[in-house]
C-alpha cells in the first residue's frame, strides 16, 4: 500500500519521509579549525556570554516546539476526522482542515560553544544509497539476471508509450508526469540527484526512471501488481518464438521469484521498505531498468492512482497535475486534493497533506503553501519541461 505521506518533487527536493522525526536543534557545525581557534581564545566573558545566549536560544526554541507540536497534532487530528467522514459517507468541509499555516521558528540561532568539547558529537551516519551499478550487481548476485537495457533511449520510450496506452493512460498524462519528474530530459536510468552536467553530483535517493520510482515502490509494485505483470509478460512471450521467447520466459521466471520475495511480508509500506533496504530489494529495483519490466512497473504505479480514483466514484479523467499529486503524496492524500473544490483549494494549506518531517524538508510545499498554488506550480513546471527534448521524444513515441 502506498503511504499517505510523503514523497516529493522529483525526489530531488525530498525523499520518502514517512516517519515523524524530532526537528534539529542545532545549526551546521563550525569547521574544526575554527572551533579550535575559538576554544584557544575563549575567555570567562566569552563563556558567560555563550551561556546566556544559549539559554535565550533554548527558551525560544522550546516555545516554538510547543506551538509546532500543537499545530501538527491538530493536522493529524483533522486528517483522522476526514478519513472517518469519508468512511461514513459524510461530506468533508472547510472546517475539516487546519486553515492556518505552520508556525515558523524565527528566534535566535544556537550559539557556538567557545569551549573545547571532551567528546565531540559524532556525525550522523549517512545511509548508503545504491546506484544503478549496485542494483544491477544485486540482480546478478541474487537472481543471476541482468536487466535488458535499451540500445537507445527512444527504444525505452516507445516501450513505455505502448504500455501506457494499453493501460488506458493518455499521452498528456504520461508525458507531463515524465516532464515533471525528470525535467523533461531524463533517461530510463536517471537517478535523483545525479547529473552528467554536474560533475561531482551525488544521488540523494533511490528514485530512478521516468516516474522516479523508489526502491520501496518497486518492491511494493512487485508485491501488489506482480501477478498482473507476469500475465502481461506471458502474453507477450506467447507472440514470440525461438531465442527471444526463451529469453523472455527466463525473465518471467526471475520476476516470479521476485514477486514471491516481495510478498513474503505483510502488504504494508513499512515492511516493503525493509525489503527495499536489502540487497534482494535492490535487485527488484533493478527491474525498473529492464526494457520489458520497467515500463510495466512505472505504468502500474500511475495506473493504481487512476483506478483508486475510479473506485472512489471519481469518473472525470485526472489531469496530469492531479495524477502527479496522487503519484507523489499517495493515493488517499492525493485524492483528497483532487476532489477538493476550487474555493477550498485556494484556502487550505498544503501542510494538511504532510507529516511534519516531510513538510519541513519540502521548500516547494512551503513556498506554494495552498493546494491551489501547489497544483498551479506543478502545472507550470509541466508546461515548461514538456518543451524539452526528452519530453518531445516521448510524446512522439505515442
Amino acid at each position: 500500500m502506498i503511504p499517505d505521506p510523503i514523497r516529493w518533487f522529483g525526489r530531488a527536493l525530498t525523499l520518502p519521509l514517512l516517519l515523524m522525526a524530532a526537528p534539529a536543534l542545532a545549526d551546521d557545525p563550525v569547521p574544526a579549525g575554527v572551533a579550535d581557534a575559538m576554544a584557544q581564545s575563549a575567555s570567562p566573558q566569552a563563556i558567560a556570554e555563550y551561556r546566556a545566549r544559549l539559554q535565550d536560544y533554548l527558551e525560544a526554541r522550546q516555545e516554538y516546539e510547543t506551538d509546532a507540536s500543537a499545530y501538527w497534532s491538530a493536522i493529524s487530528e483533522k486528517r483522522r476526522g476526514r478519513n472517518a467522514k469519508r468512511r461514513d459517507g459524510e461530506p468533508v468541509t472547510l472546517d475539516d482542515y487546519v486553515l492556518v499555516q505552520p508556525p515558523v521558528y524565527d528566534g535566535p540561532k544556537r550559539p557556538v560553544d567557545p569551549q573545547p568539547q571532551d567528546k565531540p558529537e559524532p556525525g550522523r551516519e549517512r545511509k548508503t544509497i545504491p546506484l544503478v551499478g549496485d542494483l544491477v550487481q544485486a540482480a546478478t548476485e541474487h537472481y543471476q539476471f541482468a536487466p535488458q537495457r535499451p540500445a537507445a533511449e527512444v527504444e525505452f520510450k516507445r516501450a513505455y508509450a505502448r504500455v501506457a496506452l494499453a493501460a488506458g493512460l493518455t499521452r498528456e498524462q504520461a508525458v507531463r508526469v515524465y516532464a515533471f519528474e525528470t525535467g523533461g530530459n531524463g533517461g530510463h536510468d536517471m537517478q535523483s540527484g545525479l547529473s552528467a552536467s554536474r560533475p561531482g553530483s551525488r544521488a540523494i535517493s533511490t528514485a530512478i526512471g521516468y516516474n522516479q520510482l523508489l526502491t520501496t515502490n518497486s518492491v511494493e509494485l512487485m508485491a501488489e501488481q506482480g501477478h498482473a505483470i507476469v500475465a502481461e509478460l506471458t502474453q507477450k512471450a506467447a507472440r514470440l518464438s525461438g531465442p527471444p521467447r526463451q529469453a523472455l520466459e527466463r525473465k518471467i521466471a526471475v520476476v516470479k521469484r521476485m514477486v514471491a520475495f516481495a510478498r513474503s511480508v505483510p502488504d504494508q509500506w513499512s515492511e516493503h521498505e525493509k525489503l527495499g533496504n536489502m540487497s534482494q530489494g535492490w535487485a527488484i529495483h533493478a527491474m525498473v531498468l529492464d526494457l520489458d519490466v520497467g515500463p510495466l512497473l512505472q505504468v502500474h504505479k500511475l495506473l493504481t492512482s487512476v483506478l483508486f480514483a475510479r473506485q472512489k466514484g471519481y469518473s472525470r479523467p485526472l489531469s496530469a497535475a492531479e495524477l502527479e499529486m496522487m503519484n507523489l503524496t499517495g493515493d488517499g492524500t492525493g485524492f483528497d486534493m483532487v476532489t477538493m473544490p476550487q474555493a477550498l483549494r485556494e484556502q487550505v494549506p498544503t501542510a494538511n497533506f504532510f507529516q511534519r518531517n516531510g513538510y519541513e524538508r519540502n521548500p516547494v510545499a512551503i513556498r506554494h503553501n495552498t493546494v491551489a498554488k501547489l497544483l498551479a506550480v506543478t502545472d507550470a513546471r509541466m508546461d515548461a519541461n514538456s518543451n524539452n527534448p526528452g519530453a518531445r521524444e516521448l510524446a512522439a513515441a505515442f
